[in-house]
């Protein structure tokens, strides 16, 4: 008769699927919580303690590491000397090991239990029982994932046997069951930021109809090891799936409107914004976001840092737009835009807790990790380095246009009143290219502000952007500093009247 090992910590399903192998001519051997379960369900059953003539030790810490499991699971059907070993040690072949394992995961990355609870949850049996059943995967099913129970029965004929693909298929399951399972061990011991081997765990989420393009396949998945308020924990209240562009342009909207403690808005297209605003409500924010771009913004993401009013719904409804991030929607603001069948609604839980810790790109062959540029930055460093000191109104449109060139692709030139972007150049190959991008979105807007900020990533190389913006109407500028030319900006700055800061740090994004 063929032998059939469940040990489970999930015991989902587990009496019926026991019964139905029962029905396929196995014998059963269970140990521990399983083995009561399935008594308690007029199932028959072998205790392990009577196979193996060991009781269960050391608070169950013991029960399956015996010989007569592990040469039971590992010998070879076709090698003679390993049958012929387990005839001589009176050892019966283990033909099927059913086993989950115990819930590392939920105690030490939900629950938070204290270190001590914490180890105890760390399987070692069950690991080691599934990992010998899928080295012998040839000989031995192994089932680590109860939606896999109406899979081996129905593939299994008289005899008690699967498909070897099956097995395969299977046995690799169960090798990156456990390779997830002690990668959260592993995470759970050491939080350093950049170790010498660097484990990352994944588990899909869903498949993307298609990647960038119609013909890229992608799916997206979650990081295993991060909890924290995220894309993951947000809710898709309305409309279709999104897709891998929606995603990516959906992140980048809601960093930006986390810079910001006042009501903000930001509309986004292809991974950068063409609008940014901040006002008092969130009515008035999405209104100067809007008017930075109006074309741009055919097809965007808008993301908000405030519950989403009927009268901001309103607004929107009347344009064009994907998707609309939101932490909370008024029930009438959700009426009138779910009237709209393909836009997405996204209530992002927690938005200003849902910061990264690190970026992940992959490159052939490996990645490259850095920290995230999520810096909150102390103006009180920053250095004033032209003659003219900046008015009140200069220093809170310089403010704000930096905190919004954080986040356009480099090279990034952004104009900006003291609430709302006037005019972005983002990507261009070189820095008076997106200055002259900025200028021309801008319009003669730049003229009338009163005090129009530009705001760029990275230093200026050569005094042609100063000249530019001072035809422009900008009266004050914002930079790292840093070029060895930095004195013929500044000089360039004096003869417009234009005043400068420099920062000190860079925000390059590529």
């Amino acid at each position: 008769m063929k032998k059939a090992l469940i040990s489970v910590y999930s015991k989902e399903d587990i009496v019926e699927f026991a019964k139905s192998l029962i029905g396929k001519g196995y014998e059963i051997i269970s140990t521990g919580g399983t083995f009561k379960i399935l008594t308690n369900n007029s199932v028959k059953v072998v205790n392990v303690s009577d196979l193996t003539g060991s009781p269960e030790m050391i608070e169950g810490r013991v029960k399956t590491l015996h010989p007569k499991i592990f040469a039971g699971i590992l010998a070879k059907r076709d090698n003679e000397k390993h049958i012929n070993e387990l005839k001589k040690n009176n050892i019966n072949p283990i033909d099927i090991v059913v086993c989950n394992l115990y819930p590392f995961y939920k105690a030490a990355y939900k629950m938070h239990l204290p270190e001590n609870e914490v180890l105890e949850n760390i399987d070692i049996g069950g690991v080691s029982l599934i990992r010998a059943a899928a080295k012998n995967y040839k000989d031995v099913i192994v089932v680590t994932d109860t939606d896999d129970y109406n899979l081996v029965i129905s593939n299994m004929d008289e005899d008690g046997n699967i498909p070897r693909e099956i097995r395969k298929n299977l046995a690799k399951k169960a090798f990156n069951y456990t390779a997830i399972y002690d990668s959260l061990i592993v995470n759970y011991f050491g939080n350093e930021i950049f170790p010498d081997s660097f484990i990352v765990g994944l588990k899909k989420t869903f498949d993307v109809r298609y990647g960038e393009n119609p013909h890229q396949r992608a799916a997206i998945y979650r990081d295993i090891f991060n909890n924290q308020p995220s894309y993951f924990t947000s809710e898709q209240l309305h409309g279709k799936q999104l897709s891998f562009n929606n995603i990516i342009d959906l992140e980048v909207a809601k960093n930006i409107v986390i810079e910001f403690d006042k009501p903000s808005c930001a509309i986004v297209k292809h991974a950068n914004p063409c609008g940014v605003g901040i006002s008092d409500n969130i009515f008035d924010a999405y209104k100067l976001s809007y008017i930075s771009d109006p074309i741009s913004a055919y097809g965007s993401i808008v993301a908000l840092n405030r519950k989403l009013d009927i009268e901001t719904a309103s607004e929107i409804k009347s344009n064009f737009v994907e998707v609309v991030v939101a932490p909370d929607f008024e029930d009438e603001a959700f009426q009138t835009l779910s009237t709209k069948k393909n836009i997405r609604l996204i209530k992002y839980k927690d938005i200003y807790n849902s910061k990264r810790e690190l970026i992940m790109r992959s490159v052939p062959g490996g990645m490259l990790i850095q920290e995230d540029d999520m810096i909150f930055e102390d103006d009180k460093i920053w250095k004033v380095v032209t003659e003219r000191e900046p008015t009140d109104k200069e220093w809170n449109a310089m403010k704000f246009a930096w905190r919004v060139a954080k986040h356009v692709k480099s090279n990034a030139i952004v104009l900006t009143s003291s609430s709302r972007t006037i005019g972005i150049g983002a990507g261009q190959m070189s820095r008076i290219d997106s200055c002259e991008l900025a200028i021309k979105k801008a319009g003669a807007v730049g003229s009338y502000t009163g005090g129009t900020a530009m705001a760029s990533d990275g230093f200026f190389p050569f005094r042609d952007s100063i000249d530019m913006a001072s035809k422009a109407g900008i009266t004050c500028v914002i930079q790292p500093g840093g070029s060895i030319r930095d004195k013929e900006i500044i000089d360039a700055c004096n003869e417009h009247n234009i005043t400068m800061v420099f920062t000190g740090i860079r925000h390059f994004k590529h």
